[in-house]
């Protein structure tokens, strides 16, 4: 689940897999560059038009509020279609996003609440066909996030095994690789909105009326390394594997959308690295951020290396940067790995995690033009 940070980089369950188009919400209140500006404040979200044509929109969010926003488009049944996190205050970025025909509430939420100001846009007419090689980079990713659940549910039924069985140096052991699957595709995992929270949810995030309802890995976490023992935490870990189970009984239906949730879905993984994992705020107890940062960062790579036929042959000069970055953030990464794994992270000092920082918000700027490119 994504904290909240100043620290962020700028920049449900079906979504449509119609690929991209020609240019949509241009006119009328778009501006010079075809873009429409959304001006985002702590209480207010003014959208410059509200009728866009269906396919490729731009949308140029300005927070001028004194809160890191983040800017949502629902579907008519309130799930969410794309989403753009952690927009500091001040700052302004460019969003695209694949629109299908149809009414559509635009919702900036100050806080990062998911709740917030909000206005309807109506989006008519049809998309371009897109290229067959998206429709093969979305599919090719669908595959790719049923083994990684898969992949989560195996180890964490064994993690599971060892709570039962009071091993807490066990444990401890398989508590960070049962949720390496779920770090590299929780972007589509989120949008299960209801599941996210039970799963993945930190103390510190909950308000003092949510803790009653707390469950999922980080109060297992919480009781491994500060209270030395999971004893009568047995029904967290049933609950945990149920819900991940409920997780896997939805994907049936998933279809993916190259721009909405590849491209978009690759810049909140490098987010998550920077309002999570580099902070420390992710593991605070078991420390184990540096797994679940390589976890993330393999996610967004995942999806940039199945775009990238796309990608190279519209911007050669986005896929060499893109090439180069993670090449960077990698090298970094490999600087901290012990054994199978990581260092604890409260053993990296602050000039290595400014180091790691630098390099994630280097990779983040190319990283956001993704998305552009792919729905040119």
């Amino acid at each position: 689940m994504r904290p909240v940070s100043v620290l962020a980089l700028t920049g449900a369950a079906a979504v449509s897999l119609s690929l991209l188009s020609a240019c949509g919400g241009d006119g009328g209140k778009a501006d010079a560059a075809g873009a429409v500006p959304v001006t985002a404040t702590d209480d207010t979200c003014e959208v410059a038009k509200t009728d866009l044509s269906a396919g490729k929109t731009t949308f140029k969010v300005a927070n001028k509020g004194s809160k890191v926003n983040e800017f949502e488009v629902l579907k008519s049944d309130g799930k969410i279609l794309a989403e753009r996190e952690n927009i500091g205050p001040g700052t302004t970025v460019d969003f695209v996003v694949n629109l299908p025909a149809g009414q559509y509430r635009l919702l900036c939420s100050a806080g990062q609440t998911g709740k917030g100001p909000s206005q309807n846009i109506t989006v008519s007419g049809g998309s371009a066909s897109g290229d067959a090689r998206l429709g093969k980079a979305a599919a090719d990713y669908r595959a790719f996030v049923i083994v990684q659940l898969d992949d989560t549910i195996a180890k964490t039924r064994t993690f599971v095994d060892a709570v039962k069985a009071n091993d807490v140096e066990k444990a401890k052991e398989l508590y960070a690789p049962s949720r390496v699957g779920w770090e590299t595709i929780e972007p589509v995992a989120e949008k299960f909105g209801d599941i996210d929270p039970k799963v993945d949810a930190r103390e510190a995030d909950l308000k003092p009326e949510e803790k009653k309802d707390w469950s999922g890995w980080h109060l297992l976490e919480k009781a491994l390394w500060k209270d030395g023992s999971v004893k009568g935490k047995e029904k967290y870990g049933d609950r945990l594997l149920k819900d991940l189970d409920v997780l896997k009984s939805r994907l049936p239906g998933l279809t993916l959308d190259p721009v909405n949730d590849m491209a978009g879905g690759a810049k909140e993984l490098l987010d998550e690295v920077a309002t999570g994992k580099v902070t420390g705020e992710e593991e605070a107890f078991s420390h184990t951020d540096l797994v679940d940062f390589k976890a993330n960062v393999d996610g967004a790579k995942k999806i940039y290396e199945l775009l990238k036929p796309v990608v190279q042959e519209r911007d050669a000069q986005l896929a060499g940067d893109l090439d180069d970055n993670f090449a960077k953030v990698e090298a970094l990464l490999k600087k901290h790995e012990k054994g199978d794994g990581y260092v604890s992270y409260d053993k990296v000092g602050e000039g290595d995690r400014k180091e790691l920082a630098d390099a994630v918000n280097a990779l983040g700027e190319p990283l956001s033009k993704l998305a552009g490119a792919v729905a040119k």
